[in-house]
């Protein structure tokens, strides 16, 4: 009857609906190639906006934005604009980029972090640097979120809470020597601030 009909239209629908995902996927990662090619050459222009033959990163992000390799070629391109000095338009293609990949979404956050420092937006920056550093926490990663997340905070003169950052770094993440010897470093700096500013006034 017209159930078994609507379920057969509902079947072929999700069939052909994968097919053509399938084939988009597909499409995608075959026009990244180039793009990916022209990065690694160091021609960051041609990898963002491609040639009259090749597609750049950012046509495959806006023609494929629901694949694999259109959601990457986002990433990309942020990365790419970063780098080129256009800070707005980073942070429009990196903000659409979403992934469950331990490294590559928590990079996200910092890129987006790097961008507000540069637009000199330090409390969305150390937002973003927060975010990064929290993203399923790790030894490789996290305290050189957190060491930026510190710096981001110093900026607004958020001492105390910089200090916590820094922290977290030498108590959490004790094995990364080089953070830790950072953090220390810039700890010992505010400790000496914060006291010279408590016999001078109030201070936060």
């Amino acid at each position: 009857g017209a159930g078994l009909g609507l379920i057969l239209l509902v079947v072929i629908s999700i069939f052909a609906y994968q097919f053509w995902m399938d084939r988009q996927e597909k499409e995608a990662q075959e026009e990244t190639f180039a793009a990916v090619y022209f990065l690694e050459s160091d021609s960051l222009n041609l990898a963002l906006n491609g040639n009259d033959s090749y597609p750049g990163f950012k046509e495959i992000a806006a023609d494929y934005p629901s694949t694999k390799a259109g959601n990457l070629a986002k990433f990309y391109s942020g990365v790419i604009l970063l780098e080129q000095g256009k800070y707005q338009e980073s942070i429009a293609q990196l903000e659409k980029f979403s992934s469950s990949d331990l490294i590559l979404q928590a990079r996200a956050y910092a890129l987006l972090g790097d961008n507000h420092m540069e637009l000199e937006k330090y409390t969305e920056a150390a937002s973003f640097y927060q975010k990064a550093a929290d993203y399923k926490s790790n030894e490789q990663f996290s305290p050189q979120y957190l060491l930026k997340l510190g710096l981001a905070l110093e900026k607004q003169e958020k001492y105390t809470e910089a200090i916590k950052a820094y922290d977290r770094i030498i108590n959490d993440f004790y094995r990364a020597n080089t953070e830790v010897t950072d953090a220390k470093k810039y700890k010992a700096r505010l400790e000496t601030l914060v006291e010279e500013a408590k016999q001078t006034g109030p201070f936060r």
